[in-house]
Order: structure tokens, then C-alpha cells, then sequence
């Protein structure tokens, strides 16, 4: 939630001094020094022979040694790699998958919004909404309307409360022809919050927006998407639509110690499919 809706194995490599790098391990050569040979008398020629065979199968031995440490590496890299590789490795993105392996993924860029089997209704006339009903989830929340902030992204709902949810007021309402977009908290510092099971949302499922003109907006799960947030995809959350459409958004994905928020965004997609009259008890 922190990009702006206006913004539509190893090889080896050579050393110094002759020897080979592999990561950060340097490895030397047995280098088998040849110093000129004594002269021998004549008829000394055997004795020759032999150093010589005695000098070729040590420089065998050192070159055989060498190619068994290379195999060795080559299988097992990441025994032999540093240190600070090894952290590199640690810090990056987590895999998008949910609990019980369940796999939430990024569509490609051009990718459209998924949309559900049921066909759209015709959109309503624009109307604030008062509150937001997931019946898979249990929640039954508040809605507030959330503007930008400084930098441009859409603000959050107050963190305070965890059961609240947050309208983008520079997009549609719920029900009005585009893609009216809803935020919520995945947690709190000490509790979790209003879209923490958010994830858990499949296409089929029914989402409902009670509204301040008296009508509930019945919307109908397209499907869900998690996106690393360093590629938002923009176009497909707030892209001119012609049908009434929903977007619900909070954080998931790995999250970050040092920066204190999560690495991915979960993107709920759906469509209006109907009304009802709002009851009294929302």
C-alpha cells in the first residue's frame, strides 16, 4: 500500500598470483617447481629416466587433487560459500505462499483483473460506505475515507483501531462504475487486525458494502493476487473500469525488521453482482 494510484552452479574466475576464486575461498595450486637437473656421467641414463617418471607423476598427483577439490565445491557450493553471501541469501523475498500451501501469486503485468463466473451488475449511483461485511471471515467493520499523504500513497486507517477499514475517497464508492478500493491493517503491534485473514479469500466468495444511500453492494470474488509492493501493479488495482469493481488491499508477504513493514501487498479482485436493501442490524 505505499505506491501512488496516480502511478498508471559457480564459475570460476582467475585471482591473483595464478590461483582460483570460488566466492570468497582462494584456492592454491600445488605448483611443482622443476630445477634443472644435474648432470649425469654417461651411462647414467636409467637414473635420468626415473627422476624424470618420479617428477611427471607428482606433478600428476597435484593437478588430480586440485580437479577432486573443484568437483567438491562444484556439488556443494553453499558449504564453501562466505559469510556475507550466506546473509544475502537470508534477506531475500520470502516465497508467496499462504498457510497450508496454498500459493498466491503475482500476475504478469498486462495481466487483467480476474473476474468472477457471475455476470456484472449495472453500477448504483455514487454513495459514501458505512461498512464493510466478508461472511467467510467474520468481519463486520467500519469504513472511514482515507485520502493521500504526503509522499503521495494512500493513507492507512488509524492503526488504533483494529477493526477499521479504510475507503480511498479519490476513487469510486463501492457500487459506482470503476474499481472502488478498500484498505484494512493485516495487524497492530499487539494484536492482529480486520484483514488478517485476507488471504484466505477465494474466487466465488461474497464480499458486502452497506452504503449510506440505504442499498448493500453485493460483490463476488474474482480472485486474489499477492504482489511484491517494488512492482505494485498499479494498472490492474486502479485502472479505468466500466463495471462496478472492489479492491481490498492490506500488507503480506515476508516482513522487513529493519524497515517495519511487510515485503508484498494481498489484492482481493471483485465484481458487483447485486443489491439488497440495507437492514437495520448493519
Amino acid at each position: 500500500m505505499n505506491r501512488s494510484p496516480e502511478e498508471a552452479g559457480w564459475t570460476p574466475e582467475p585471482g591473483s598470483a595464478g590461483h582460483v576464486v570460488y566466492g570468497a575461498q582462494v584456492f592454491h595450486p600445488v605448483i611443482v617447481a622443476q630445477a634443472p637437473l644435474p648432470q649425469e656421467p654417461e651411462g647414467s641414463g636409467a637414473g635420468t629416466g626415473v627422476i624424470r617418471a618420479g617428477l611427471f607423476l607428482a606433478a600428476v598427483a597435484g593437478v588430480v587433487a586440485i580437479v577432486f577439490g573443484l568437483v567438491l565445491i562444484l556439488r556443494s557450493p553453499e558449504e564453501y560459500e562466505s559469510p556475507a553471501r550466506s546473509v544475502l541469501k537470508v534477506q531475500g523475498p520470502a516465497p508467496t505462499v499462504g498457510p497450508g500451501g496454498s500459493a498466491l501469486v503475482q500476475a504478469a503485468p498486462t495481466a487483467p483483473p480476474p473476474r468472477p463466473t457471475v455476470p456484472p451488475a449495472p453500477p448504483l449511483m455514487p454513495s459514501t460506505p458505512k461498512r464493510l461485511i466478508i461472511p467467510k471471515l467474520g468481519v463486520n467493520a467500519p469504513v472511514e475515507s482515507v485520502g493521500l499523504d504526503k509522499g503521495g500513497a494512500i493513507e492507512t486507517p488509524a492503526i488504533n483501531d483494529a477493526n477499521l477499514v479504510g475507503w480511498y475517497r479519490g476513487g469510486p464508492t463501492p457500487g459506482e462504475a470503476g474499481p472502488a478500493v478498500m484498505l484494512g491493517h493485516k495487524d497492530t503491534v499487539s494484536r492482529s487486525a480486520v484483514f488478517s485473514r485476507l488471504y484466505q479469500i477465494r474466487s466465488g466468495d461474497t464480499i458486502e458494502v452497506v452504503r449510506l444511500d440505504g442499498t448493500t453492494a453485493i460483490f463476488t470474488v474474482g480472485g486474489v493476487e499477492q504482489a511484491n509492493k517494488q512492482t505494485f501493479p498499479t494498472d490492474r488495482v486502479y485502472g479505468s473500469r466500466v463495471d462496478a469493481e472492489l479492491r481490498l488491499i492490506t500488507c503480506g508477504g515476508a516482513y522487513n525488521q529493519t524497515t517495519g513493514h511487510y515485503l508484498d501487498n494481498i489484492i482481493v479482485y471483485a465484481w458487483m453482482t447485486g443489491t439488497r436493501p440495507a437492514s437495520g442490524k448493519s
